[in-house]
């Protein structure tokens, strides 16, 4: 399967991408049939150098029945090449961490009131059982006194 995805290169810390048309079974960076664009997210979004595309071999590839993953048809999107894709639903992915925590502190304590109403009634029915099982274990106990040695 045909796939046009994007190809890492640069350096650490500052990556530059190809737009590459590749079979889906080669690696990332490995082997690929054409480059059909350039990508380079470290440049402003206003800026012609971002995003470079050849659109005749695009739509030529497209035409092939080459795919284009997520991100390759968001880029495609934006450039109005074909319609954006739908977004994703990843609600906690645009808060902070920080803020994350403290969201889920908040709905933690909601959660545990509506689940502990249901476990104090069950809670009074096992503390019956749970108490004639430890009887027996303080007897054994009672019954086996702890000798010690005395010390040469």
């Amino acid at each position: 399967m045909l796939r046009i995805r994007l190809s890492m290169g640069g350096v650490r810390k500052r990556p530059v991408y190809k737009i590459v048309v590749a079979d889906g079974r080669y690696s990332r960076d490995g082997k690929f049939i054409e480059k059909v664009g350039s990508y380079n997210p470290l440049l402003p979004k206003d800026k012609k150098e971002r995003i470079k595309v050849e659109f005749e071999r695009i739509k030529y590839w497209i035409s092939k029945g080459a795919q284009p993953t997520l991100r390759v048809s968001r880029i495609l999107g934006e450039m109005k090449l074909m319609p954006m894709p739908k977004p994703g639903n990843n609600p906690l992915k645009a808060i902070p961490r920080k803020d994350r925590k403290k969201e889920t502190e908040k709905e933690e304590p909601k959660k545990a009131e509506a689940k502990t109403e249901p476990k104090k009634e069950e809670a009074k029915t096992e503390p019956k059982k749970e108490e004639a099982k430890t009887e027996p274990k303080k007897e054994e106990a009672k019954t086996e006194p702890k000798k010690e040695e005395p010390k040469a």
